[in-house]
C-alpha cells in the first residue's frame, strides 16, 4: 500500500521535495512506496520546473490536509498564516506533519505539539533548523543518551556570509548587505536574518530538543549584526578572532541536581569573537554549522549548507521516510488502551514544561569594548578604576591609534557577569574625557 503524501507548497523546496519523491531510483528503497497526492499552490497557471500531471495541482490547500486519503501533509509553504491553522487542521485530521518552518514551530510548538499528542501523530521538523544538516534527529535519537550541556551554532547563512565577507575585504556592513541581496543570499527586506530574528527561532527549537522543555521565544535574548564595522572586524583579527553570529542554548548550572529541579539555561543570538581556533570559526560563507557538548560524547559539530532547495528538500524527504516506515511497521498494530496509536518517544515531541531562561544580565562572559577617548594621560587609567569598581576584570587594554584625533581603545575583560560589565559602561559614557563606545562584543 503506497503511503500517500499531501503537498502544501510548490516553491523552492516544495519543488525539490517533488522532484525527490518523483525520482526514488537509487535511493531508499521505501520512496518507492510514497506516492504525491495533492499538491497546494497558490496559482495554477505559474509555469513549474517539476513534472508533475495537472490534476494534483490545486489551489485549495485547505482540502489537501482534510483529504480522508492524504497520510502525510508536507508544509513549506513558510510564514505563519495560514501554515499554523493548515498544520492545526492536518493533526486534527490525523494526519502526520513534516514542515520546514521554523517561525510556526518557534512560536507556535506548545500548540501544535500538545495537538499531536492528543491526536496521536508526529509532527517531523528536521527542516526547520540548517537546511540540509541532520541535526534535529541526532538531538532526538543518536544523542538522546548524553546529558546535553551547551549547543553553539551558526545557523544563519546569510549574517555568515555578510560577516565572512567583511572579514576577507574589509568591507562594511551596508555594502556587503547590498551585494548580498543583488546576489540573492539576503532578501530585501533582511530583517529577519540581520537581525537575529531566524536565528531566534532556530535555537529556541534546538534547546527545546537539547533539553527538554518548551522556550519561549521572547524569553531568547537576540541581537544582530547591523553595529558590526570593518573597525570591529579588523581589531578583532589583530586580537586572533573573528566575528560570528552565534546562536546558543546551554546549561546555566551544568551540576544540575535533580533533587532541587533547579535547572535553568542561556538561550541567545548575538555577534560573538571566536577564537580563530574554534571549531566554528572557520564556517564561512552561506554555510552553517551545529556544535553540539554533551556527557559522555564530547564535542560533536555538524556542518554543511543550510538552505537551498536540495538541501532542505533532503531533509524534508527524510522525515517523511521516518514516518513511512514506522507506518509500515506498526499501523494498525500498536494502539494504547485510549486507542491512540503509539509514539515513538524518541521521535515525537511530547515534553510539557517550559524551561526556565536566565536573564541576560545574569551571564557571565567575557567582552570585548572599543572605546574613543581624548588623548590624554590618566584615561585608561580611569577606565581600569570604573571597570574595577564593577567588579570587571581586564584581561587586556590596548590603544591601537587616533581616530577622528581621538585616542581609540580596545578592552578585552576575563569572564565577568554582563549586569556588572554594563553598568560599568553607563559610568564610563559619563567621564568627560570618554567621547563614545561604538562597540561592545561578547567573546567566546
Amino acid at each position: 500500500m503506497a503511503f500517500k503524501v499531501g503537498l502544501l507548497g510548490l516553491g523552492t523546496v516544495g519543488t525539490g521535495t517533488a522532484d525527490i519523491l518523483l525520482n526514488p531510483s537509487q535511493r531508499h528503497p521505501l520512496l518507492k512506496e510514497l506516492e504525491i497526492h495533492r499538491v497546494g499552490v497558490r496559482s495554477l497557471d505559474k509555469a513549474r520546473t517539476v513534472n508533475l500531471p495537472p490534476e494534483l495541482l490545486t489551489t485549495d490547500l485547505e482540502s489537501i490536509v482534510t483529504d480522508p486519503e492524504v497520510d502525510i501533509v508536507v508544509e513549506v509553504i513558510g510564514g505563519l498564516e495560514p501554515a499554523r491553522s493548515l498544520i492545526l487542521q492536518a493533526i486534527a485530521h490525523g494526519k502526520h506533519v513534516v514542515t520546514a518552518n521554523k517561525a510556526v514551530i518557534a512560536r507556535y510548538n506548545d500548540e501544535i505539539f500538545t495537538a499531536a499528542t492528543d491526536a496521536g501523530v508526529y509532527v517531523l521538523i528536521e527542516a526547520a533548523v540548517a537546511g540540509g544538516i541532520p541535526v534535529i534527529e541526532p538531538l532526538k535519537q543518536s544523542l538522546c543518551a548524553n546529558r546535553l550541556q551547551t549547543i553553539t551554532g551558526i545557523v544563519n547563512g546569510t549574517t555568515n556570509y555578510i560577516l565572512s565577507r567583511m572579514q576577507s575585504e574589509g568591507s562594511d556592513f551596508n555594502a556587503v548587505l547590498a551585494d548580498a541581496q543583488q546576489l540573492g543570499y539576503a532578501e530585501a527586506d533582511p530583517t529577519a536574518d540581520v537581525d537575529g530574528f531566524d536565528a531566534a527561532d532556530k535555537i529556541a527549537i534546538l534547546a527545546s530538543l537539547a533539553f527538554g522543555g518548551r522556550i519561549k521565544l521572547e524569553e531568547v535574548h537576540r541581537e544582530g549584526i547591523r553595529q558590526i564595522t570593518a573597525a570591529d572586524i579588523t581589531y578583532a583579527d589583530k586580537l586572533g578572532f573573528v566575528i560570528k553570529l552565534l546562536a546558543t542554548a546551554k546549561r546555566d548550572n551544568p551540576t544540575f541536581d535533580e533533587a532541587l529541579n533547579s535547572d535553568q539555561l542561556q538561550v541567545r543570538v548575538h555577534p560573538t569573537l571566536v577564537p580563530k581556533d574554534h571549531p566554528l570559526a572557520s564556517i564561512n560563507g552561506v554555510f552553517n554549522a551545529v556544535l553540539i557538548e554533551g556527557d559522555p560524547v564530547g564535542q560533536v559539530m555538524f556542518f554543511g549548507p543550510g538552505a537551498g532547495s536540495g538541501p532542505t528538500a533532503s531533509a524534508v524527504v527524510s522525515d517523511i521516510l521516518n514516518i513511512a516506515a514506522i507506518l509500515k511497521v506498526e499501523r494498525g498494530s500498536a494502539v494504547q488502551a485510549n486507542g491512540k496509536p503509539l509514539l515513538d518517544p524518541l521521535l515525537a515531541c511530547s515534553h510539557q514544561h517550559y524551561c526556565t531562561i536566565a536573564p541576560i544580565e545574569e551571564l557571565e562572559t567575557r567582552f570585548y569594548a572599543r572605546v574613543l577617548a581624548e588623548d590624554s594621560p590618566g584615561v585608561i587609567g580611569r577606565l581600569g578604576t570604573c571597570f574595577g569598581q564593577h567588579n570587571v576584570s581586564l584581561e587586556s587594554v590596548v590603544q591601537i591609534g587616533l581616530r577622528d584625533n581621538r585616542a581609540e581603545i580596545v578592552v578585552i575583560t576575563h569572564h565577568v557577569r554582563e549586569g556588572n560589565f554594563r553598568q560599568a559602561l553607563q559610568e564610563i559614557k559619563a567621564v568627560d574625557a570618554i567621547a563614545d563606545i561604538p562597540s561592545t562584543l561578547r567573546v567566546l
